[in-house]
């Protein structure tokens, strides 16, 4: 490609080489946005001071670096810090049609919207965002886990988690560990809970 069309982070200047036209989306979504390394604050800030809605969910973990400024101790409240929940992803809810795709494809630090072609691109389904957020509201300890495809899909009927679905694993008749998983991305997250609290689904 010829720097006519593309700046040197490949994202779009115009349009004349995309193919794209004024149809877009039918109905407001949600949508995955892959970042540069480290870029997932800085696109969800740019994004939301254009009034996107934009949803990066996070964990709670220790910080490696425990020292302050000159090697000083820091509290043990300050060394816990908000990291990406899927590191190198965030979510924009949105209609995207011509204009909103080419806007959201030059902010700094994105790489692309996923999906097949700008006209298809991948949704998540509401209900994945939601048990996300309710999981990551909870404040309940969160941990990585590995992609489910598989398992026991259940409700939390009660609680912080109250209608968050997933997958329940190493259920030990009185504990489990829930599971919600996006499937785009293939990544899941952890919490644990009381099997008391859960009904299928």
């Amino acid at each position: 490609m010829t720097g006519k069309h593309f700046e040197h982070r490949n994202h779009y200047l115009d349009d004349s080489c995309t193919g794209l036209d004024d149809t877009g989306e039918s109905e407001t979504g949600w949508h995955v946005i892959w970042t540069r390394s480290n870029c997932e604050r800085i696109v969800e800030e740019q994004l939301q001071a254009k009034d996107y809605e934009v949803f990066l969910p996070t964990i709670r973990q220790w910080s490696l670096n425990k020292r302050g400024k000159g090697g000083a101790a820091i509290d043990a409240d300050a060394a816990v810090i908000s990291v990406p929940m899927f590191k190198g992803y965030l979510f924009v809810r949105r209609r995207i049609d011509k204009s909103a795709y080419l806007d959201i494809s030059n902010t700094n630090g994105v790489v692309q919207l996923l999906g097949v072609r700008w006209n298809r691109l991948a949704r998540i389904p509401e209900e994945e965002i939601d048990s996300i957020r309710l999981i990551m509201n909870s404040r309940l300890p969160l941990l990585p886990y590995p992609y489910l495809k598989t398992g026991a899909k259940v409700r939390i009927t009660r609680g912080t988690l109250a209608n968050a679905q997933g997958v329940l694993v190493k259920s030990d008749c009185a504990k489990g560990l829930f599971v919600v998983s996006v499937a785009i991305l293939q990544k899941s997250v952890a919490v644990n809970v009381d099997c008391a609290d859960l009904e299928p689904v």
